[in-house]
């Protein structure tokens, strides 16, 4: 298992949507992704769209306004 992490501050959806699918689909089941978001949007569609995927999803809130989006990949 390794941990990715992927620097989505200051950019607006999809742009982290869109990298955050790219680099998961490189990563091998177990890996950890990373996603670290300042845009409510996208802290909306990310979390939606990996759960939907199947994925185990968590959340942190590491600032106000600030998040990191932990995606398991299953």
């Amino acid at each position: 298992m390794s941990e990715v992490n992927l620097n989505c501050l200051g950019e607006v959806c999809p742009i982290p949507l869109i990298k955050a699918q790219k680099k998961l689909a490189i990563m091998k089941v177990g890996d950890v992704l990373i996603v670290e978001i300042d845009h409510s949007c996208a802290m909306k569609n990310i979390p939606e769209w990996a759960r939907k995927e199947g994925h185990n999803v968590d959340i942190e809130e590491i600032d106000d306004g600030q998040w990191e989006v932990y995606i398991e990949k299953n």
